[in-house]
């Protein structure tokens, strides 16, 4: 794996900073948990407006970014088309490199 940004979603998930899956996802922008939410490209445009609309509520960065499959490959896990980093330092390091990214489809970021 030669993508930096899906490594470091990895690192996140092994040190157990990070929740995966639409359900955990959604439960940690909701209590306030999440640094920085992650959701594939190829998310279906209902799970994209959902998280768009949550994570505006909850002031949380996303980053529409990757392939489900890709996500969940990182993350050791099947398929993921969403995922939350909980770590403040490794959220910033991911959003420095999705900024930096050409691949992401979409940047959304939440003044405080």
């Amino acid at each position: 794996m030669n993508d930096r940004i899906l490594s470091l979603l990895g690192l996140a998930a092994r040190g157990r900073n990070l929740v995966s899956g639409e359900f955990s996802t959604e439960k940690a922008v909701k209590e306030g948990k999440a640094a920085l939410v992650v959701v594939s490209s190829e998310a279906s445009e209902n799970t994209k407006k959902m998280f768009t609309n949550m994570c505006a509520y909850y002031r949380t960065p996303l980053f529409f970014y990757g392939t489900k499959d890709a996500i969940g490959h990182a993350l050791g896990k099947e398929i993921r088309a969403s995922a939350a980093v909980t770590d403040t330092g490794l959220a910033a390091s991911i959003i420095k490199l999705l900024e930096e990214s050409e691949d992401r489809t979409e940047v959304i970021e939440w003044p405080k």
